[in-house]
């Protein structure tokens, strides 16, 4: 059985716990502007924790003013060598990224990483969901394994970057099956709206994300819920892959990064404003509105975490064969 989050957190103090803020840091340092960017296509998760930071953030008046540029494309390594040029010593600049990139670094062989950039602060934490069209003839979890079991190559399936979480978990389902990681068929997109749209058009047999990219096509009865990839349920309706007897419990978490060169004062400055927000109710009410999880994960916690998580990813990859 593999869960990610847990291998990361081994290698960690029980300081990696999620810390919150005080309630009275919620005067924390403000910005006339910020420069928000995103490695990824409008729409997926990745732009919806930058849209989240700017809503809660400008209400509170933390931040005057936002400027968002996404540049999507192979799980966030076409836009990161942009943001290390052009963003460089800049203490107003933020890039949000997460587990996904991780993956996708150690996939493609990028000669950039996280390690490029400052690590600033792990905000969230997701688990994911295994969905097929509404009209699809596969009906529940069931019957989805049986197809994996017989055809997977057949099976196709929608998910984000190749090497990030989503083809993970799919990797860790056929091997836990008895099939081998590199018979899946997957099919990577550069966003969360691009892979919406192939599975709702029944381009693929299924999809894979964070609950919350598909959470209002669920609501709304265009994709069907198979099974979630936590410990436990976390809707009451959707079983989840263990329960469903598949050892496989993988959570996918996002944060944001500092431009590589900032100094002391601007990398405080941008964890005193992260460490503010947490703190704000509205942030705590926009979580649950959003169905994401507290990972809240400052300065030096986060940056032991995320060099062990780069080391569990590398570790998990190689054995399913998606990394050399």
């Amino acid at each position: 059985m593999y869960r990610r989050s847990v291998l990361a957190a081994a290698a960690l103090s029980p300081l990696a716990a999620p810390r919150h803020a005080s309630a009275q840091a919620t005067t924390g340092p403000r910005f006339a502007s910020m420069n928000m960017f995103i490695p990824a296509g409008p729409g997926g998760g990745w732009d919806g924790l930058g849209r989240a930071i700017e809503q809660v953030s400008r209400q509170a008046g933390l931040i005057g003013n936002f400027q968002f540029e996404n540049v999507g494309g192979a799980g966030g390594i076409v836009g990161l060598p942009r943001f290390v040029a052009q963003r460089r010593g800049r203490g107003d600049a933020l890039m949000v990224s997460g587990s996904i990139m991780v993956g996708a670094v150690l996939t493609n062989r990028s000669p950039l990483g996280l390690s490029s950039v400052t690590p600033i602060a792990r905000m969230t934490q997701e688990v994911g969901v295994v969905v097929v069209p509404a009209q699809s003839d596969i009906q529940d979890i069931a019957g989805l394994l049986n197809a994996f079991r017989t055809n997977p190559g057949g099976t196709s399936v929608a998910g984000g970057s190749a090497g990030g979480t989503d083809h993970i978990t799919l990797g860790l389902i056929l091997r836990a099956l008895g099939r081998n990681a590199r018979e899946g068929s997957y099919v990577a997109f550069a966003g969360g709206g691009p892979a919406q749209a192939a599975i709702l058009g029944a381009q693929v047999k299924c999809g894979i994300s964070g609950y919350s990219e598909f959470a209002e096509q669920i609501k709304a009865g265009r994709m069907r819920a198979l099974a979630t990839t936590g410990e436990t349920r976390s809707e009451p309706t959707i079983p989840t892959l263990k329960e469903s007897g598949v050892d496989v419990v993988i959570a996918n978490w996002r944060g944001v990064f500092g431009a590589p060169g900032i100094n002391a004062n601007q990398k405080a400055a941008l964890t005193g404003f992260v460490t503010a927000l947490v703190a704000l109710q509205a942030w705590k009410d926009l979580m649950e509105t959003r169905g994401w999880d507290d990972a809240f994960l400052p300065g030096a916690e986060f940056e032991r975490f995320l060099a062990a998580d780069i080391a569990a990813t590398e570790t998990v990859l190689k054995e399913l064969g998606l990394a050399g």
